[in-house]
């Protein structure tokens, strides 16, 4: 017979009636403690910085006439060659509302791993992680986790055509970024006094609140 993973919800479950049982433990009840502050943790697309176009940086530019000559060739040539990288930072915005107010003890917590993808119009595209653990500090204040976001639009948009390629790229990174067309899908791993906790299943990360 087949078990049933062991998921993040009912350890949470479990770890709480043990502290109830045993109330005098301190290690269970940081335990538990512990897995409810992962569960609070929240996120948030925050801006894009650093967008570039076959290493032409498009900030500040609006429109396609913004590109120079040079640049409209260096960019034509990628095209032809059916290839069109583009590169930029993702900042996602983390709170961690674990400080010590409304009857929950101050608590820092360490991303140790994001596991993202990232979606363009509700497009999925690439994937990765991050490169090191970041800390979001017990504050209530944020931190922001940047991503690094390599991809070629010709291979996930090969249904447009060159303009609206370099207009795609243009409203995600140009001057006026609109990074409502941008999501995280990810998986958060943080570490606790259990070890290593995984959420319990993925989240969706957008720019107009947090999740």
């Amino acid at each position: 017979m087949n078990k049933r993973p062991f998921s993040g919800l009912r350890l949470i479950a479990v770890l709480a009636a043990l502290v109830v049982i045993l109330p005098g433990c301190a290690t269970l009840t940081q335990m538990a403690g512990a897995l409810s502050n992962l569960q609070r943790l929240k996120f948030k697309v925050a801006g894009v910085s650093g967008f570039t176009v076959s290493g032409i940086a498009i900030a500040g530019k609006q429109q396609l006439n913004d590109f120079t000559l040079l640049d409209g060739i260096n960019l034509m040539a990628a095209y032809r060659n059916k290839k069109l990288p583009a590169g930029f930072t993702l900042n996602i915005e983390a709170i961690n509302p674990n400080d010590g107010t409304g009857g929950s003890p101050q608590t820092s917590s360490t991303l140790t791993s994001f596991e993202w993808r990232l979606l363009i119009d509700d497009k999925p595209t690439v994937s990765g992680n991050i490169a090191q653990p970041i800390e979001i500090p017990g504050t209530g204040q944020s931190a922001v986790i940047p991503l690094q976001i390599s991809l070629d639009l010709v291979e996930f948009f090969n249904e447009k055509g060159y303009n609206d390629l370099l207009n795609l790229a243009l409203a995600l990174g140009g001057a006026q970024s609109d990074i409502s067309r941008l999501a995280i899908d990810a998986q958060p791993r943080v570490s606790t006094p259990l070890g290593e906790i995984t959420y319990p299943g993925r989240i969706t990360i957008v720019s107009k609140e947090y999740r």
